[in-house]
C-alpha cells in the first residue's frame, strides 16, 4: 500500500510528459532556419513607409538574406490572403473584418496610408520565387480546415525552405496529419499574456497542452516567462524560436539560448551561432 503514491505519481508525470512531448524535426527540416534571424511580417519600417506584411517588406528582407515570418487567412471568396490582424482598422483604416471582404476590394486597400495593398500569399510567392526560408503562420477562424487546405496547396508551389507555425493546435494537427513532413511550430507565450482570450486558453498555450494533438517540431515562445511545461517540451527536444525580438531587447543572451530569432525594426546578421 505504501507504494501507491509513488506510482500515482510517476503515472502522473508520464501523462503530463505525453501531453506535452514534441516531435523531434529532421536535419533536413531544421536545416534552413537554424541560427537564422527570421524578419517579422518581412523587413517593414517603424515609420510604415515599409508596412508589415507588404510585397516590398517581403523583397527587402530577401535581399537581405533573411528569413520572413507572414500571417495568412481567409478573404470572404476564400483566398489566402497575407495579413495579420482580424479586422481591417489599424492597418487599413477601414471598419469590418478582413475575411468579410473578397480579394479584389482586399487588394485595392491601402496599407498605413502608402501606396501598397493587401497581397494575396499566391503573389508573395510569385514574388519571392523561392528566394527566402518562410515561417507562414496561419490565423486561427471560422474554416481553419480550407485554410489548411489552401495554404498547403499554394505552400508546396514554393521552390524555397518553408514551415508553417500556429497559435492554434488544431492546425497544427491539421498539418501533422495531412503533411507530416512539414516543420511546423507551436506559437506561445506565458500564460497571462493571453488574457483577452480567458483563463483556459492561457492555460492551454501557456502550457502546450495542444502538443497531445499538434506535436509540434519547434515552439516559438515570446518574452513571457517559460512555465514549466514548456521547459521539459525544450528538455524533450523541440527546437526553439523567439518571437519578437527587437533593438531594445539583449540579443546575446537570446541567441544563445534559441535555435532561431524573429525580430523587427534592426537589421541584425542573417545569422549567427
Amino acid at each position: 500500500m505504501t507504494r501507491l503514491p509513488a506510482i500515482f505519481a510517476l503515472a502522473l508525470w508520464a501523462g503530463v510528459l505525453w501531453l506535452i512531448a514534441p516531435e523531434k524535426s529532421t536535419e533536413k527540416q531544421r536545416t534552413p532556419f537554424w541560427k537564422l534571424n527570421i524578419a517579422h511580417r518581412g523587413l517593414h519600417t517603424k515609420d510604415k513607409t515599409i508596412p508589415e506584411n507588404s510585397l516590398p517588406a517581403f523583397v527587402r528582407a530577401e535581399k537581405a538574406g533573411y528569413g520572413i515570418e507572414l500571417d495568412v487567412q481567409l478573404s470572404k471568396d476564400g483566398t489566402v490572403m497575407v495579413f495579420h490582424d482580424d479586422t481591417l482598422w489599424r492597418v487599413c483604416g477601414r471598419k469590418g473584418r478582413l475575411r468579410s471582404f473578397c480579394s479584389q476590394q482586399l487588394n485595392k486597400m491601402y496599407l498605413f496610408g502608402t501606396k501598397h495593398t493587401i497581397p494575396s500569399l499566391q503573389q508573395v510567392l510569385e514574388q519571392l520565387e523561392g528566394k527566402a526560408p518562410l515561417v507562414v503562420e496561419l490565423k486561427s477562424g471560422k474554416n481553419n480546415t480550407m485554410l489548411c487546405q489552401k495554404t498547403l496547396e499554394l505552400m508546396r508551389t514554393y521552390p524555397g525552405p518553408w514551415c508553417v507555425e500556429s497559435f492554434d493546435p488544431r492546425i497544427l494537427a491539421w498539418f501533422r496529419h495531412n503533411a507530416p513532413d512539414v516543420l511546423r511550430g507551436q506559437l506561445a507565450d506565458s500564460p497571462d499574456s493571453f488574457r483577452q482570450w480567458g483563463p483556459a486558453a492561457g492555460a492551454l498555450l501557456g502550457n502546450l497542452l495542444g502538443n497531445c494533438i499538434a506535436r509540434p517540431h519547434f515552439v516559438a515562445w515570446g518574452h513571457g516567462k517559460k512555465t514549466l511545461a514548456v521547459k521539459l517540451c525544450e528538455k524533450m527536444g523541440a527546437m526553439k524560436l523567439r518571437w519578437t525580438v527587437r533593438p531594445e531587447d539583449c540579443r546575446e543572451p537570446l541567441e544563445g539560448e534559441y535555435d532561431g530569432i524573429i525580430f523587427e525594426y534592426e537589421t541584425p546578421k542573417v545569422r549567427y551561432q
